[in-house]
């Protein structure tokens, strides 16, 4: 395996951890109405576990209110049942079309707890970017022993490597940084 198709797959799989991260935080509640809240929950359609937006409409009417418009209304009991089990902490409630989640103002407390969550959750997304920089440096390193590659290609490799950690690993700041700022915001 070349080191480019190294450099190209390791950098794949970090900007698919990166996207894992932001999901993780957009599931983060807030004290705003996003449609990210619920993004990723799934419920039981017909025995199938299906996505929210695959059998609703989500709108965001105000700041503090989401509302699930299914286009089957008899689908309304598993949506709410989805939410109950999830972590978000909402109680849905319905008027047989469709379904409302208002979204309470954070304490100040539950704010710096979602703080914690939110540093706990990003430096996860860094280990992960670090691992995975670790399993492509032992790779060159495997190509160096075997004499496929040279030692210069080998600290090349390495360089570019450790670029592309750097660069996901900012990424990450970014994402922690915009969410603390969202949780500080809150009135």
């Amino acid at each position: 395996m070349p080191v480019k198709e190294i450099l190209k797959e390791t950098e794949g799989i970090m900007k698919k951890a990166i996207d894992s991260a932001k999901r993780e935080f957009n599931e983060v509640r807030t004290g705003r109405a996003h449609p990210g809240l619920i993004e990723g929950l799934h419920l039981d359609y017909y025995g199938t576990p299906t996505m929210f937006k695959e059998v609703a409409a989500v709108s965001i009417p105000d700041a503090r209110t989401i509302v699930i418009q299914p286009w089957d209304p008899t689908v309304i009991p598993e949506i709410e049942k989805a939410i109950n089990q999830s972590s978000l902490g909402l109680t849905p409630m319905n008027d047989g079309k469709i379904v409302r989640l208002n979204i309470p103002a954070l304490s100040e407390e539950r704010r710096n707890e979602l703080a914690k969550l939110v540093k706990e959750m990003a430096e996860k997304g860094r280990i992960s970017l670090r691992t995975m920089r670790k399993e492509a440096n032992d790779k060159v390193k495997k190509m160096e022993t075997s004499k496929t590659i040279s030692e210069d290609d080998s600290f090349k490799a390495h360089e570019e490597i450790q670029k592309l950690t750097d660069k996901f690993i900012k990424d990450i700041d970014v994402l922690l940084e915009e969410k603390s700022k969202n949780l500080k915001d809150i009135n």
